[in-house]
């Protein structure tokens, strides 16, 4: 028995001894952790807090009968999207046109007023489990290792793509931040991570990266775009050249930390020429450089009209029937115009730096539009120097959630304005809308020379936001139409031109175009789409001929041959009966979803999710 005992107890130590060497030759190698993709932070935490409860009674002054029931969670009378959700659009409608009630006259009694009124009846305190939604982690890119050299964007050697990631949580940490580039895993321990990064043709490399908690979740998943370009004659094969070699460095991705880019190039994936863009797509360093001469009839016209200009010794006043100046008015009008084309280049410079919305696209819009006159014209309801209408203002609340947030509160209730433009009642999106269109007006009866300068330079940022909500637009309808992000089917140039079709003639004018071209099997280029307008679409052409061709100073050069998509077989313009097409509406994708193929013939990897 006791043989058998001490066999058993030998055969333990062997097994523990073999543990111990597997161990030791486990420790001595390196353990390198892949998470696995996010889905994104989940966070929240529940809270009991205290409420009270309003309840409003909306009154008859005639017989003081109970007409509506009005609840709210904070002091105050209820505003009218209030009464429309729980009493209806009839009801608001009476309690909109109701008048204060005041005793004069015949009137001694409130019986004798007329409408309704609002009358507090109880205060209810209240408790109840709030979810709050905690942050979660995030990571932010930039360039390191890279020394600058005097050309913009130019590094002296290959630089490292550095990710850093932040935890909002006290007590928490990052453990690791995760990711591919160009399908490759890779992980770094702790919340900075330098990846090296190595030439990546004209297209650039994707990365897909994000950052895993102590708190036991992971941050959204994060794209960049990196593009990285050989530079100099050092990259010819044919020559023996003494020139220090540079790279050419940009990144695409709505976490960049370093020196801004245009923001609808980071909506389209789309990178910039290399040697910068076209004159009309530039924003100059300075003012001055935005100054132009141009003469505008109907600007003299106005100026001449508003007194500013003595056009007395001129045939009927130096104006024509239209308003517009004759030459003569125009010949003593001329400097007053000069300088008033000019006086918003400072706010358009300022706006476009904030925004990433072309300040030269700007200035061109703004002359085709309204020849910097921010007035509402007779006839004509669009308002603001780019003439912002009401389906312009539908966009632009539409496709631009952080505008919205910001405007709505000045119109609705915060309780309203949580529901998003989309889920508001049709009444409350066209009392939006009005007065979106409104605040642009700078239309000013009792200001000098009737225009309200504030209010016009006011409109210079919001029409930016409503340039930068199409550039959201587009970009949906083309992922929708291709299944490919639009700066891989397009070039940066030729995306801007969609928008402003867009802008123009409204996205079922763009949609039909671009399924037409798709259909065809030709390249979304510009000189293919503009060829499939519809007939009532054909002033679109117009109007991108007119603002991307007014004179600029430089030309494009060689960073456009650079920076064009990954080619497709080009096929010539057909020459097939117009087909009508149906109006697609763009729907948005979920951030999370993952798109199916392509439905195009495009030869393309599986797309991503459009952002």
């Amino acid at each position: 028995m006791k043989n058998k005992k001490q066999g058993i107890t030998n055969k333990i130590i062997r097994v523990l001894l073999v543990l111990f060497i597997l161990l030791a030759f486990i420790q001595d190698s390196p353990v390198i952790s892949y998470g696995l993709p996010s889905e994104g932070s989940q966070r929240s935490v529940t809270i009991n807090t205290d409420y009270t409860i309003y309840e409003w009674w909306l009154m008859d002054w005639k017989n003081s009968d109970l007409v509506c029931q009005v609840y709210k969670e904070n002091e105050g009378i209820p505003d009218y999207s209030e009464v429309l959700h729980y009493c209806g659009a009839a009801i608001q409608k009476r309690w909109i046109e109701t008048k204060p009630c005041v005793y004069e006259g015949d009137m001694n009694k409130p019986s004798d007023c007329s409408g309704l009124y609002m009358h507090l009846v109880h205060t209810t305190p209240s408790k109840k489990d709030v979810e709050i939604k905690l942050p979660s982690p995030e990571v932010w890119v930039s360039i390191s290792g890279c020394e600058k050299t005097p050309q913009k964007n130019h590094c002296s050697q290959v630089p490292y793509l550095r990710l850093q990631a932040v935890e909002p949580l006290p007590n928490e940490q990052i453990i690791q931040i995760v990711g591919r580039i160009n399908g490759i895993n890779f992980s770094c321990p702790g919340a900075v991570c330098d990846l090296p990064l190595s030439p990546s043709g004209i297209n650039g490399s994707l990365v897909e990266f994000w950052a895993e908690s102590s708190y036991g979740d992971a941050s959204p998943i994060f794209t960049a775009q990196v593009r990285v370009i050989p530079w100099g004659d050092f990259a010819n094969p044919d020559e023996n050249s003494t020139d220090k070699p540079t790279y050419y460095v940009d990144v695409l991705s709505s976490q960049w930390l370093g020196e801004g880019v245009s923001t609808c190039s980071t909506i389209w994936q789309a990178f910039l020429p290399v040697d910068g863009p076209p004159a009309w797509l530039r924003t100059p360093p300075i003012a001055e450089e935005l100054y132009s001469t141009h003469e505008y009839f109907l600007l003299a016209g106005l100026l001449i009209k508003q007194g500013l200009v003595d056009a007395s010794e001129c045939s009927g006043g130096g104006l024509e029937e239209n308003g517009a100046a004759t030459p003569c008015g125009m010949d003593l009008a001329r400097p007053y115009v000069q300088e008033w084309q000019n006086q918003f280049d400072s706010e358009i410079i300022r706006v476009a730096n904030e925004s990433g919305v072309p300040a030269q696209m700007m200035k061109n819009i703004f002359s085709r539009e309204s020849q910097f006159w921010p007035g509402i014209y007779n006839r004509v309801y669009e308002a603001g120097l780019g003439h912002l209408s009401e389906q312009g203002a539908d966009t632009v609340l539409l496709w631009n959630p952080s505008f919205f947030s910001q405007f709505c509160p000045l119109i609705l209730s915060e309780e309203s304005c949580q529901r998003g433009f989309g889920n508001l009642d049709p009444d409350q999106q066209a009392l939006l809308r009005g007065a979106l269109v409104q605040q642009v007006n700078a239309q000013c009866p009792d200001c000098p020379v009737g225009i309200d300068l504030t209010q016009a330079n006011f409109s210079i940022s919001v029409f930016a936001r409503s340039l930068l909500a199409n550039c959201e637009q587009v970009g949906q309808i083309i992922y929708n139409s291709t299944g490919r992000q639009p700066g891989q089917v397009a070039t940066y140039e030729d995306l801007w031109k969609f928008t402003l079709v867009n802008y123009h003639a409204g996205p079922g004018c763009l949609g039909n175009a671009l399924q037409r071209t798709i259909g065809y099997e030709q390249r979304l280029t510009w000189e293919n789409v503009y060829l499939n307008l519809e007939e009532g679409c054909k002033t679109g052409f117009d109007y991108v001929q007119d603002i991307s061709t007014m004179p600029t100073d430089g030309e494009p050069g060689i960073g456009d041959l650079l920076s064009t998509p990954e080619p497709l077989p080009y096929l010539p313009t057909p020459t097939y009966p117009p087909t009508p097409w149906p109006t697609r509406t763009p729907t948005r994708i979920p951030a999370t979803s993952t798109p199916g193929p392509s439905p195009t013939p495009y030869p393309s990897s599986t797309p991503r999710t459009y952002p």
